[in-house]
């Protein structure tokens, strides 16, 4: 099972890019897709959805393209993971009260609820701004063809 989807796991590598280009210049979904190696066709959709939950920005015109809609300090993991997959579930019980008449008593529940919270936390700290660095410390890869989806 995965966590994070390969979709997600995209759209993170869009955005650190973006983080890295900063504001001097708005970057083509071409662009994106060829330097993170995302199929075009999915990096234009992926950047769609980033654009309506309003963590990209998009400007239109010969030197248009995207760019981050606030400071890479100011965007979480966990924001790019609900645009894009939703909130992380780890089972029904934890999506919504009512699903399971054993809530109330079950000793299951707790720990994974503890341990969603745990996972909500760590996501919610790893900012975009973190990444950008990490992904400063190595060279780029090769761009070689983008990956399927």
């Amino acid at each position: 099972m995965e966590v994070i989807r390969r979709n997600t796991d995209y759209a993170l590598r869009m955005l650190v890019a973006l983080a890295r280009a900063g504001e001097r210049e708005p970057q083509s979904a071409r662009r994106l897709a060829a330097t993170e190696q995302v199929a075009e066709q999915a990096a234009a959709k992926l950047l769609q959805r980033l654009t309506r939950a309003g963590l990209v920005a998009s400007r239109a015109g010969r030197n248009g393209g995207f760019c981050l809609a606030r400071q890479p300090a100011e965007l979480s993991l966990a924001q790019v993971v609900a645009a894009i997959q939703g909130p992380i579930v780890l089972n029904r019980c934890l999506a919504a009260r009512g699903h399971c008449p054993r809530q109330t008593h079950c000793a299951v529940r707790g720990r994974l609820h503890d341990l969603q919270e745990h996972i909500a936390n760590v996501l919610e700290r790893i900012t975009l701004a973190a990444l950008a660095v990490d992904a400063g410390a190595g060279a780029p890869p090769a761009v070689t063809r983008p990956a399927d989806t």
